[in-house]
């Protein structure tokens, strides 16, 4: 699945289960077959929101033993939720397409999981504020990757409420201010250790190098998501959304030899290789000034780096937002945070991302 239910799991066999229909397609049946009829003219909204696999699409038959099945979101009106939370319970059928529509796993109890609710509720529990009352600078530097595609990921199979549509458009992608600060600080992580996967080897140390150049490796290609405007999910489904984006075919390559290299002249040139597509790419953006993409050593050392901290000053000349530049260059809570214990939980990621306002008190 996609990050973890809201407890833990208890695995099943998954050679007597039904054949395989990827998660959204089986939503959409479910809502279209079962849970549209039961509703009516009731009005409401249905999709298939939150945590799981199969909300972004990465869902396989392994999927199926646990926290997976027939399951959507319906959402209504306040004075409506619990009338129509009711009908559910009473009218749903115990199996569709040979699934079971109730399940549990450990500490969650068997039920269904069709949740009613309203959109400010599941809003307010799965982001921590309603985007379609505007999307304020620290909601947008405090609220992970992964939870804004949680939110605009998934099929929508009816909007009755209007609701959902203003969401996502809301969620749609960074204003260019922001989105310029971020590329700056996603350049800053990788120009604070582009030269260290060399001086590593430099010392014998090729765990060492190895570690440093898998972590420039995944840097790069979270910064080819935000090149792309394109949210990065979280570690489990970060290569296989990567290998979906434009630029996969020419950074891929380079970044998988840097990972595999066994000396560190081949993971220095594979380095290389994908430091100068990632340049290239920016400058076909247009969104700064044209930086000299041309590899160069290190300050004299023989480590061969791009120097990404020109690409930072670019993206920060550009930016005219007084309150953005007084910000450290350390980016949003999933560039400088990776617990999955933090980027799967709103509250947790609001409560980490106020490190923001503190550094910046201090510096000031």
């Amino acid at each position: 699945m996609g990050r973890p239910p809201p407890a833990g799991r208890r695995l099943r066999a998954v050679a007597s289960l039904p054949e395989f229909i990827p998660g959204r397609e089986l939503a959409r049946l479910f809502y279209d077959e079962v849970v549209a009829p039961m509703l009516g003219r009731r009005g409401h909204s249905a999709a298939l929101m939150g945590w799981g696999s199969d909300v972004l699409g990465f869902d396989t038959e392994r999927s199926t033993d646990h926290g997976w099945g027939p399951r959507l979101n319906v959402f209504a009106a306040a004075q409506h939720v619990d009338d129509l939370a009711r009908l559910v319970d009473q009218r749903l059928p115990h199996e569709f397409r040979g699934w079971p529509t109730r399940s549990g796993w450990d500490e969650v109890e068997v039920s269904h999981h069709v949740e009613v609710t309203t959109i400010e509720r599941w809003l307010d529990a799965h982001l921590g504020f309603d985007p379609r009352r505007g999307v304020t600078v620290m909601d947008w530097l405090s609220t992970p990757q992964q939870l804004i595609l949680e939110v605009i990921s998934g099929p929508v199979f009816h909007d009755g409420l209007g609701a959902l549509d203003p969401v996502r458009g809301a969620l749609a992608w960074y204003p260019d201010h922001l989105w310029l600060w971020l590329l700056a600080c996603q350049w800053r992580r990788i120009s604070q250790e582009e030269a260290f996967a060399g001086r590593a080897a430099q010392m014998g140390d090729e765990v060492g190098s190895r570690i440093v150049a898998a972590r420039m490796a995944r840097d790069i290609v979270r910064l080819c998501f935000l090149m792309e405007r394109a949210y990065a999910p979280y570690t489990k489904w970060l290569g296989s959304a990567f290998s979906r984006l434009d630029v996969a075919a020419a950074v891929g390559p380079p970044v998988e030899r840097a990972m595999a290299a066994a000396e560190y002249q081949e993971r220095e040139s594979a380095l290389v290789e994908a430091y100068e597509v990632v340049a290239e790419r920016h400058n076909a953006l247009r969104i700064t000034e044209t930086v000299d993409p041309k590899i160069r050593l290190y300050h004299g050392r023989p480590f061969r780096v791009l120097h990404a901290d020109r690409f930072v000053d670019a993206c920060l000349a550009r930016i005219t937002d007084d309150a953005l530049l007084a910000l450290p260059t350390i980016g949003a809570i999933d560039q400088f945070v990776d617990s999955t214990d933090i980027v799967s939980h709103a509250g947790r990621a609001r409560q980490a991302a106020a490190v923001f306002l503190e550094i910046r008190s201090r510096s000031s």
